[in-house]
């Protein structure tokens, strides 16, 4: 019952299908440009540049199955440095330093139109609006979530259901708490303590379930794995009660579902062109694509600072042979993790 697994923003991918180009529910265009260029990957090829509410994504305009897709929650650092376009020579670049899966890359972005501020003004602010809104999408504990026993509410966010003589069952006693529902999570609270609190979003459910427990029936809510993988009991009498809640979140997890809410609000000042203008008509490429060495795809873009020259060559007892000497962090067997 779940949601389809929210990768998009939570990844860095290279060369993606036309099919994870797509943008997912709840998923929202914010910008387009159709200048841009991948400078520290693909210097000299004029590229569009899709901004949506949760991830970067640049593909080629003329071969659109090389690309990029960058979620924001891998974004650690947006600065604008000066670059070397082949396109427009030395100029002001966006730099994106991400991490993903322990590992750093950095990509470069050039807007080939003279002047504009576009491309800098819309990828800051959005990322900070992404960056202030994760209690949309994560899970919670122990927040400032309530105030004079009554829910914060966020900007896109409505009450549906207030339920109190909730028992949460995490410890041996249990502690008496209030259910807030809404339409984007479940956030329960400790009656003589609001700060004893948790926030759970539907998107990070993994599973809603009525099961037997040493307090009588319960209900159980599980977390997805990416949130923790955290397994939730409450108690709520009389029995008919608890179905009724059960059966509201799920209800509830469903709507959610069809149509997420994540929370990034941004006002762009022109309005971008419509989704179907976004549509990549697929390209018949008359070459045979080969499978060996697919890293090179992704290997342009590690973070490795301004690195102008090889490090000196030390022998490797572990290969048997003379190799570059490994940045400072780095080992063999993590950069073989990488390539597998």
């Amino acid at each position: 019952m779940s949601v389809e697994a929210l990768w998009e923003d939570r990844d860095v991918r290279f060369d993606v299908s036309p099919n994870q180009m797509r943008m997912r529910p709840g998923e929202k265009l914010i910008d387009k440009m159709d200048a841009v260029e991948d400078t520290k990957g693909n210097n000299g090829e004029r590229g569009r540049l899709i901004v949506t509410n949760l991830r970067l994504i640049w593909h080629s305009l003329s071969m659109p199955r090389v690309n990029l897709s960058i979620g924001f929650n891998c974004v650690i650092n947006i600065s604008t440095k000066t670059a070397q376009s082949k396109l427009r020579g030395t100029t002001e670049a966006l730099y994106v330093l991400t991490k993903c899966n322990n590992t750093r890359f950095e990509f470069i972005f050039t807007n080939l139109i003279p002047g504009s501020p576009r491309l800098f003004t819309t990828v800051i602010s959005v990322h900070r609006a992404y960056e202030t809104s994760k209690v949309y999408r994560d899970l919670k504990l122990r927040g400032a979530l309530i105030h004079n026993k009554q829910l914060r509410l966020l900007p896109l966010e409505q009450i549906y259901d207030k339920i109190s003589g909730v028992w949460n069952l995490s410890s041996d006693q249990g502690n008496l708490g209030t259910f807030f529902i809404t339409n984007v999570r479940l956030v329960w609270h400790a009656n003589i303590n609001e700060s004893f609190n948790v926030s759970i979003p539907y998107l990070q459910m993994k599973t809603i379930k009525i099961r037997d427990s040493k307090f009588g029936l319960a209900l159980v809510v599980e977390s997805s794995t990416q949130s923790g993988g955290y397994v939730l009991g409450f108690r709520i009498d009389p029995v008919e009660k608890l179905q009724q809640v059960h059966k509201e979140l799920l209800s509830l997890h469903k709507v959610y579902s069809n149509c997420p809410v994540f929370g990034v609000e941004f006002e762009e000042e022109e309005r971008p062109q419509g989704l179907d203008e976004l549509t990549i008509e697929r390209v018949k490429d008359d070459v045979e694509i080969e499978t060996e060495g697919q890293t090179d795809a992704f290997a342009a873009y590690f973070a490795d600072g301004n690195k102008n020259k090889d490090r000196e060559p030390v022998y490797s007892e572990e290969l048997g042979l003379a190799i570059e000497k490994l940045k400072d962090g780095f080992t063999l067997s993590g950069l073989w993790d990488v390539l597998t």
